[in-house]
């Protein structure tokens, strides 16, 4: 039995289960095979993934994905938070693979995090690897630290922005953005 697995029996007999109960014997095995996947993001490099598919175009017009879903793990209560993270670029001659920046999103997100800093990782790991004129990420998400314990409100949804660039410094940029992260579903 691993570390891992010693340490999730110690936990269910801290609580005052029985790790040896027909439901819990394979539990330790579990749990650490679900926080192998739930943290594969410390084992990828969000730069390189990105720089494996940077195009020269002669692009001068907004790049966004929407609505990229995302789950994490609260860093303080080591309790999933889910949303969906926007993310748009100004580009200076260079693009990247649209799915890579859903990729960065996953990387970062399956990491313990904090939403503020998970927002700003995301938005310079793509004005890193491209240098566009600018990017904004704006991520939405229910945190189950705030639904399940302390105040516990079902309803509450954080939203964290981060403008770099020409997203931060034009007003124009900004607004037609923030516009596009809150039109409605068309598909």
């Amino acid at each position: 039995m691993s570390v891992f697995q010693e340490s999730v029996r110690t936990i269910l007999e801290s609580i005052g289960e029985d790790p040896g109960r027909e439901g819990l014997v394979k539990t330790p095995e579990r749990v650490e095979d679900a926080w192998r996947v739930l943290t594969v993001g410390y084992a990828q490099d969000p730069m390189a993934t990105l720089r494996r598919a940077v195009f020269e175009e002669h692009c001068n017009e907004m790049v966004m994905v929407r609505e990229i879903e995302l789950y994490s793990m609260c860093e303080h209560h080591l309790l999933p938070f889910f949303g969906k993270c926007h993310v748009a670029y100004l580009p200076k001659n260079r693009i990247v693979g649209l799915s890579k920046l859903a990729r960065v999103v996953e990387i970062f997100a399956r990491r313990l995090q904090v939403q503020e800093r998970l927002t700003t990782q995301i938005a310079e790991a793509v004005q890193g690897a491209l240098d566009p004129y600018g990017v904004g990420v704006v991520i939405e998400a229910r945190h189950l630290c705030m639904m399940m314990r302390g105040v516990e409100k079902q309803n509450s949804l954080a939203v964290k922005s981060c403008m770099l660039g020409s997203f931060q410094s034009d007003a124009a940029t900004r607004n037609e953005f923030v516009d596009l992260v809150g039109r409605s579903h068309s598909l």
